[in-house]
């Protein structure tokens, strides 16, 4: 019997949640435009049954909307809600208890032993399906997804490698880290490249294993029970095994083997095994998350010892690029069920929200509270405990990848929701002190994928924190009397407060041309200006709230980046008495962004025409 991926696929199909398209089609960028479409228009999941040069089918856009995550684990998310609440929090499930228990009490009767029943199950490799067959590397659906990627890639593994120094099932870090499996200088068939980035799991147990002078053993899953994917990128509560919570989403004590030291994932579709070591390989580019390419460089080589694979396997993938993607509902999902450890995990901080279109790590909102001086108004002090908050953030798991963080007060009059940027975005710049409320954490760690830096993984950070009564009153057109020096041109606005101005091409950051910009306009009424952005196009910028968070949150190095009309640093605090600046022109040092290629454009227009294979599928 399946319990894996097949099974869901074909659950799918029963509901009428996916479509399955018979002519042939190429892993070569074709597949990927179509997943891209299919996402965009809301299609169901696709089931690719003839895909050029591999033996295997594929399936995308299973995550393809909130509504068809929620319907694949319509019969545990419920319970893996509760479970993460209670392993954050032991007293928050108690005092829910009752409301609960009208509500659903089957669930409460299940809950005690769901994690017992959750815990891996140990099978012999005869008893694998995994391990039924084996293949190669160049027999696996080699799919590429943008022009300029370095090869094909893995796009949703899971990635399993155990504590050297406590080996077992439940000290196993599991993480959807990518995998170019051919391209660049791989020897093929026997090499491919892992890339993980810094605070990563994984990289701990390299690091044990590197001092045992030992090689990594490391398993790359694909497919199985989609519950394993989800588990792959889940932030969990200390202590709780990602292989718990990945059998307790699929209903499913997660099944593993042992094989010369790898731990194989019984149930997977594919499973590849090899080592790492200290050797490393270029490998790049990627068509990444932040709608750019992430370039070329060394990162672990993976040396390989064995591809298996179920007989009935599938290859699932998806396709990563400027949000909203596919992974846009697995940021969803993480949302819903990791939620309740926000205030536990941080104290006084009642909501965390990465902002997908700004590509998810360079901008953070929190919800956070001023408590240190309930006999003072908050206007009286400014934010205090938002900023120790902030910090706390910014230690936070994966929040230390962070490049904007903009704290408010939840106990501010007019508190907007977390989901609504726009709102969100209003409140900090109607109550901001520019000259008091900007903190800056300047040569830190940056996302490996974000290329605004001084280099890979080097950047800085700015703390934005509001709080108390409106300050200004944001205007809503562009004011009449603003007056811009020769080469910037074309303002228009973002959103009220907002904005956006064309400015020259970049040369360098000692240019001068933003001193020019600031000091033309030091005398100006500015009054209802907070936020000047200058950018490359401001008819894009403000054309949708996307375009404006996307070009200036990822085009921009807070350090280097963020000027003011008349500024000022006093006491190593920096400051500025008019509108706050952020130069988010296209930089030499940046990476490309991500374009289609126009052949496969025009391949799959014709597919979609009357007569082609994908004609009242997507257009």
């Amino acid at each position: 019997m399946n319990h894996g991926l097949r099974a869901c696929i074909d659950d799918l199909a029963r509901a009428g949640k996916l479509t399955r398209i018979k002519d042939e089609v190429s892993p070569d960028l074709e597949m990927a435009e179509i997943q891209r479409r299919a996402y965009a228009q809301g299609a169901p999941a696709l089931l690719f049954e003839r895909v050029t040069g591999t033996p295997f089918p594929c399936v995308a856009n299973l995550f393809g909307t909130k509504e068809r995550a929620t319907y694949i684990f319509r019969h545990t998310l419920d319970l893996v809600r509760q479970a993460v609440l209670i392993k954050a929090d032991p007293a928050a499930f108690l005092k829910g208890v009752p409301a609960g228990l009208l509500k659903d009490p089957l669930l409460y009767m299940r809950l005690p032993m769901a994690g017992l029943t959750s815990l891996p199950k140990k099978v012999s490799p005869s008893r694998a399906p995994v391990m039924r067959c084996k293949t190669t590397l160049s027999q696996l659906p080699a799919i590429k997804s943008w022009p300029m990627d370095g090869g094909p890639y893995v796009t949703l593994p899971q990635v399993l490698s155990q504590d050297p120094d406590r080996p077992g099932p439940m000290n196993v870090n599991v993480g959807m880290y990518r995998v170019q499996i051919a391209g660049n200088s791989f020897v093929p068939d026997h090499e491919m490249g892992l890339h993980y980035q810094i605070h990563r799991g994984i990289g701990v147990h390299h690091t044990k294993a590197a001092a045992r002078g030992e090689p990594l053993r490391v398993s790359v899953l694909v497919g199985g029970h989609p519950a394993h994917t989800v588990a792959a990128v889940m932030p969990l509560p200390e202590g709780l095994s990602e292989l718990v919570f990945a059998g307790m989403l699929a209903g499913r004590r997660f099944r593993y083997a042992m094989d010369q030291g790898h731990m194989i994932g019984a149930e997977a579709d594919f499973c590849i095994v090899g080592t790492i070591t200290g050797e490393t390989k270029p490998e790049g580019p990627f068509g990444d998350h932040l709608g750019y390419y992430s370039l070329t460089h060394d990162f672990p080589l993976m040396k390989v010892e064995a591809v298996y694979h179920r007989p009935d396997a599938i290859w699932p993938f998806t396709v990563v690029g400027r949000p909203p993607q596919e992974d846009t509902t697995f940021g969803e999902l993480i949302h819903e069920i990791t939620g309740p450890m926000v205030p536990v995990s941080l104290p006084g901080v009642s909501a965390l929200h990465a902002v997908d279109a700004a590509g998810v790590h360079p901008l953070l909102l929190a919800v956070g509270s001023e408590r240190y001086t309930p006999y003072k108004s908050s206007n009286d002090t400014g934010p205090q405990e938002l900023l120790t908050q902030a910090s706390a953030i910014l230690g936070f798991n994966q929040c230390s990848l962070a490049k904007y963080l903009l704290i408010i007060d939840g106990k501010d009059t007019q508190a907007p929701s977390i989901d609504d940027t726009a709102q969100f975005l209003t409140h900090v710049l109607e109550r901001i002190d520019l000259s008091r409320d900007l903190h800056f954490h300047t040569r830190t760690t940056m996302d490996t994928l974000d290329y605004s830096g001084e280099g890979l993984n080097q950047g800085s950070k700015l703390v934005i924190a509001a709080t108390g009564n409106p300050r200004r009153r944001l205007t809503s057109v562009v004011p009449p009397s603003l007056n811009l020096p020769l080469q910037f041109k074309d303002p228009r606005l973002a959103m009220p407060g907002i904005l956006l101005v064309n400015g020259p091409q970049f040369r360098n950051h000692g240019d001068g041309s933003i001193d020019v910009l600031t000091a033309h306009l030091a005398d100006q009424n500015l009054d209802g200006v907070a936020l000047i952005v200058v950018c490359d196009d401001s008819e894009f910028c403000s054309r949708s709230l996307n375009n404006f968070l996307w070009v200036t949150f990822t085009r921009s190095n807070p350090s280097h980046d963020c000027h003011g009309v008349r500024s000022f640093t006093r006491f190593k605090h920096w400051g500025c008495e008019g509108p706050l600046v952020i130069d988010a022109r296209l930089k030499p040092h940046h990476a490309p962004p991500l374009i289609e290629d126009p052949a496969v454009t025009q391949r799959v227009d014709e597919m979609c025409r009357k007569g082609g294979s994908l004609h009242g599928i997507i257009e």
